[in-house]
């Protein structure tokens, strides 16, 4: 076994590794961007090597720093983890060339599972069921859509080099085949640095399902079952259940058989995902398979009680699979929950900053001990516009699929984040679903529930006003005893009475406090309450109210409130009159940054009549596109920015004149 291992990627995964390396004796050494210096891999592992600036292209896909890394360190192997380098056949042959063992499959594997196109073919060959398409050479805009206009609309456009979501577009007509073309070849290229694609039919309703297989260097490989991935955003994913709900032991073993046949036809080692879309009918077709560990593989060892990284150690070392078909089984149902940094209210988009505020659910006691969290980052730590704007990972288990659903209920409201966005309160909403929870799976859920998973805003209960009002009658903890100290607003004649003016997304919610001796009396609307009891231990509160026990978070960033409670995360703006005067003022004219990034095409000019609705430009972040649209008919002003260049979230890009010719 090795001694000593170097682990080729950031945040989680790396962690994730390195917890199985340092559980075997064997020392990890991470490498890390300046964008990295103090994130949490760079201190879980027992070295770290720094391979150069944030850019990704210049650091984590460098191949020659990571390989120059891995020889300084003595490591005698290196994990490249998911992501990155995990998939590339060029860093696989370069790791054999320096003497280094490659944790994961023989290049040559990664090269023909590498391009979807050569994949498909390959699995023809193997008669493993396709979904009808084009995967040739043939790239010409022309030829693709005759492609496409004979499979018929709906398509879906692919990058052949892609993964994860991104160089993905799906044409339901053919007048819109030219601009997704090309939308979908600048984000492959810019991706994977390769603008091939391939046409497809696109299947309505269908479930994302896959099979985890693993190999050895002896002539084994088994399946460890399925794994549902059909709840999506933006083809990523966003929970991922294992087994799969209402999978048949028949079409199980089918699917299981398919996929070992795909390994088998590259001679694959260690473990892979091979990846099908499914007709709720039963039937299936191969898509693409995933040289590498998937993101969602902890549900798969919660299932099957192994661990997916030590099997790759060993297997990379030489060994034999630890074990046989025959003796790995299903145990209970587990669902793992992705955590982002985002704002599923925005359309998803990505978000950044410094996390505040983090309350992982530690303190949240099953049973069977059944949750686990895989973060990268720790209270403290920024987001940053350079990588995958994962927080954690949260999976639970339990002994069938709705005791897991209620684990799974139970941790989400207990994970508090303050900073950036994040999806928390909609994954608590997705999971209390009625499709979800009665498994009416398909990779459209989310769009076609999206009404009551978006629900609009609802005025703030009194349970939330009075944990708002009993943090701020409260002492200060740091100095309890000094009367300076006290906000209990006592008077030597008469009562202090105080208005606040609190607002939220619903709208302002005007409340007024009376301070008697015997309580703090809350008014809200129609309502009179008492508040008595109060506590504050950090961010906790505790607050009596009418006899009522109530408990929640609230933690204060300057005139902004965030309260968790109940499972909902409520965010209060203490509104001063006078310094919010004018607000909600809005300028139509002003067209501002989402979130940062870079602007990578410019489609109007200064001078340019417009309509609503019209593209502006275009702006890349996170290696994804996002296209700014005018707010109404207008004018085009001014271009603030070039293509080209990096701007920050809110930066104003162009001024568009509203209304005038």
């Amino acid at each position: 076994m090795f001694k000593k291992i170097l682990i080729a990627n950031r945040g989680e995964i790396a962690c994730r590794v390195a917890a199985t390396a340092r559980r075997m004796g064997i020392q990890s050494v991470a490498v890390y961007s300046d964008a990295d210096t103090h994130a949490r891999h760079v201190a879980f592992c027992d070295e770290a090597i720094a391979i150069g600036p944030a850019a990704a292209s210049e650091s984590y896909l460098n191949i020659d720093r990571v390989i120059a890394a891995a020889r300084l360190s003595g490591a005698e192997a290196i994990h490249p983890g998911y992501g990155f380098l995990s998939e590339n056949d060029a860093f696989a042959a370069a790791c054999e060339e320096a003497g280094l063992v490659f944790i994961g499959p023989p290049a040559s594997a990664i090269r023909a599972m590498g391009s979807k196109s050569a994949a498909k073919s390959l699995m023809e060959k193997a008669q493993v069921p396709l979904v009808p398409g084009y995967h040739g050479d043939n790239q010409d805009p022309v030829f693709l859509q005759a492609q496409a206009d004979q499979i018929a609309y709906p398509v879906l456009l692919k990058a052949s080099a892609g993964g994860g979501g991104k160089g993905m577009r799906v044409v339901t007509r053919a007048q819109d085949f030219a601009d997704a073309l090309s939308s979908c070849q600048r984000e492959a290229k810019n991706s994977f640095g390769d603008e091939r694609v391939l046409v497809e039919k696109y299947l309505t309703r269908p479930r994302h399902i896959e099979i985890q297989i693993f190999a050895d260097q002896h002539g084994n490989c088994v399946s460890l079952f399925e794994r549902d991935c059909s709840v999506q955003r933006r083809h990523q994913k966003v929970l991922e259940e294992a087994p799969a709900p209402g999978m048949s032991e028949d079409r199980r073993q089918a699917m299981s058989a398919a996929a070992i046949a795909a390994a088998k036809a590259v001679s694959y080692v260690g473990a892979g995902t091979v990846e099908f879309i499914a007709n709720q009918d039963g039937s299936f077709y191969f898509m693409e398979m995933n040289t590498r560990l998937q993101v969602e593989h902890p549900v798969t060892e919660m299932i099957t009680g192994t661990d997916l990284v030590e099997w790759q150690l060993r297997v990379a070392a030489g060994e034999p699979l630890p074990k046989l078909q025959h003796e790995l089984t299903i145990n209970g149902h587990a669902i793992e929950a992705r955590i982002y940094a985002e704002n599923p209210e925005k359309g998803f988009l990505p978000s950044t900053g410094k996390l505040d505020y983090v309350h992982m659910p530690e303190a949240v006691q099953f049973t069977l001990g059944a949750l686990r969290i895989d973060a990268g980052v720790t209270q403290g730590d920024v987001i940053s516009p350079f990588y995958d704007p994962m927080i954690a990972k949260l999976i639970v288990h339990g002994k069938d699929r709705a005791e897991a659903l209620t684990r799974m209920a139970q941790a989400l409201a207990a994970f508090q984040v303050v900073g950036p966005a994040t999806n928390v309160a909609f994954l608590g909403r997705l999971i209390a679903s009625e499709p979800f929870a009665g498994a009416d799976l398909d990779t459209g859920l989310i769009e076609r529930h999206h009404d009551s998973l978006f629900p609009e805003p609802h005025t703030l209960p009194l349970a939330v006003l009075a944990l708002v009002a009993a943090s701020l009658v409260a002492p200060h903890t740091s100095a309890p005893s000094e009367p300076w100290a006290q906000r209990s607003g006592w008077r030597m004649n008469g009562t202090y009475q105080r208005s606040l003016a609190l607002a939220s997304e619903a709208g302002a919610q005007p409340i007024q406090l009376s301070y008697r001796r015997d309580a703090v009396w809350l008014t809200a609307g129609e309502a009179t309450v008492a508040l008595q009891d109060i506590s504050i231990t950090q961010a906790a509160v505790h607050v009596r109210m009418d006899g009522l026990q109530l408990q929640g978070h609230v933690v204060r960033q300057q005139d902004i409130f965030h309260v968790f409670h109940a499972g909902h995360h409520w965010q209060i703006l203490w509104r001063d009159p006078i310094a919010h005067a004018g607000e909600g003022e809005v300028d139509a004219g002003r067209l501002t940054a989402p979130m940062p990034g870079k602007i990578i095409a410019l489609l109007v000019s200064a001078g340019e009549r417009v309509a609503r609705g019209a593209p502006l430009l275009i702006m890349e972040a996170m290696k994804m596109e996002h296209t700014i649209n005018a707010p109404g008919d207008g004018t085009v002003s001014e271009l603030l920015y070039a293509v080209g260049d990096q701007v920050n979230e809110g930066a104003q890009l162009l001024t568009l004149s509203v209304g005038e010719a």
